[in-house]
């Protein structure tokens, strides 16, 4: 359209960075069985969203199998001023063993068993990244791995996820043989299992979803942003281990330390005036970490963290493409956006620091000419504070002190 030759002309000028878009990294995953439930609510191999406080769809889910009594401990973990966790739901039909069910779990790399998680964005607008299958991810004969933990990690990376798994729940040999079984950057394994109370009779269950509830907790205490550990946290809603962890804050050679020190997450006690004990009393989950073979990506809460940057990233930038002729202006403009985000979270603790460069060896004309250009950028997440070294000396200079000070009074006592 042309310019009126009387009249006004009214353009919307559009060369501004973007507000940074966050992705919510505390939606749940959770894969399982539940015999009884409403196949109208909870069809096989459908992801299906519920919000975890929602009494119809928990009616609907039924009180058998392995997904209530998970919903139940999730909800136990809320914190203050938190209603619910957002949960997607995986049912999958429960087969006359561990082994049948297992297989049922694993469906097929399409749309059954646990990929249906994948499904989950596209069919409900909700993707989940805090993902569990309890009760079925230490089943191994060995020296093999557990089927489900090592199908895992490939669902994992397209959902920019990370799993919590459950050990055998037997002994710390037997724990730490199944750990050698994982590697995978995304998964954080956990052991032992929990005892709650169910109509008065305790019975044990698996600790992951405990966990991961934690992690729900925790990402709603600190506004929704996953750079923080779950570890020195009580777990409510339970008895207690289903076996005891001897733990203490300052003796290596403890089971505790032991499964700590090989990546696995434990749940110990409390202990009411010893000063080596974690707390004065509760349940408490100690875990910082993944099974990353990488040092510099082993802690979750790093490696959600850039998780978390890199949704940011592809949710922010997308508006661009198509939109935007390359020019300078655009160059800055995404330049000026990223740096946005990354200042905010800088500004909350979540990062150390950032750096973004745009430079010619990585730009060059015939790229520019192709429509495409190449940002870097660099950041540090804050680790995770897991260990605090105290060194205790004699202090000779106190006597100095003093001798300075006696000296000085008798001299006025004396003249």
């Amino acid at each position: 359209m042309s310019d009126p030759t009387f009249g006004i002309s009214i353009e919307r000028v559009d060369n501004e960075p973007r507000p940074a878009v966050w992705s919510d990294m505390s939606i749940v995953g959770l894969v399982g069985t539940a015999p009884s439930a409403d196949v109208g609510e909870f069809p096989v191999d459908t992801p299906v969203f519920m919000y975890s406080d929602d009494a119809t769809k928990l009616t609907a889910l039924g009180a058998d199998g392995t997904l209530k009594d998970a919903v139940d401990l999730i909800n136990a973990q809320l914190g203050e001023f938190q209603v619910a966790a957002k949960v997607v739901v995986v049912r999958v039909t429960e087969g006359a063993d561990a082994d049948e069910t297992i297989t049922n779990i694993l469906g097929d790399a399409a749309t059954t068993g646990m990929y249906a998680l994948q499904q989950a964005g596209a069919i409900l607008g909700h993707v989940p990244r805090l993902v569990c299958v309890p009760g079925f991810t230490s089943q191994r004969t060995p020296p093999a791995a557990n089927a489900v933990t090592a199908a895992l990690t490939p669902v994992l990376n397209k959902l920019l996820a990370h799993a919590v798994v459950d050990g055998p729940a037997t002994d710390q040999q037997d724990a730490l043989d199944w750990r050698e079984t994982i590697s995978s950057g995304r998964i954080i394994p956990v052991d032992p299992a929990v005892k709650i109370l169910d109509d008065g009779s305790e019975v044990t269950v698996p600790m992951s979803p405990g966990v991961i509830g934690i992690g729900v907790r925790r990402d709603h205490e600190k506004n929704g942003r996953p750079f923080h550990s779950w570890a020195n946290q009580a777990m409510q809603g339970i008895v207690g281990p289903s076996r005891p962890i001897n733990f203490s804050l300052t003796d290596g050679a403890t089971e505790g330390q032991t499964l700590l020190s090989n990546n696995i997450g434990v749940l110990v006690r409390g202990e009411l005036g010893v000063a080596t004990a974690i707390a004065d009393g509760g349940f408490v989950f100690i875990g910082t970490d993944t099974c990353s073979d990488d040092d510099l990506w082993r802690f979750y809460n790093v490696s959600r963290g850039r998780d978390y940057i890199h949704l940011m990233l592809l949710r922010t930038l997308r508006y661009f493409l198509g939109k935007r002729n390359l020019t300078g202006q655009t160059i800055q403009d995404v330049l000026n956006t990223m740096g946005g985000g990354m200042r905010q979270l800088q500004a909350d603790g979540d990062i150390l620091g950032f750096r973004l460069s745009f430079t010619r060896d990585q730009n060059t004309p015939e790229e520019l000419r192709l429509g495409r250009f190449t940002v870097t950028f660099e950041a540090e997440e804050a680790p995770v504070l897991r260990y605090i070294g105290v060194r205790s000396a004699k202090y000779r200079a106190a006597f100095d002190a003093l001798l300075d000070d006696l000296l000085a009074q008798i001299g006025t006592i004396t003249g």
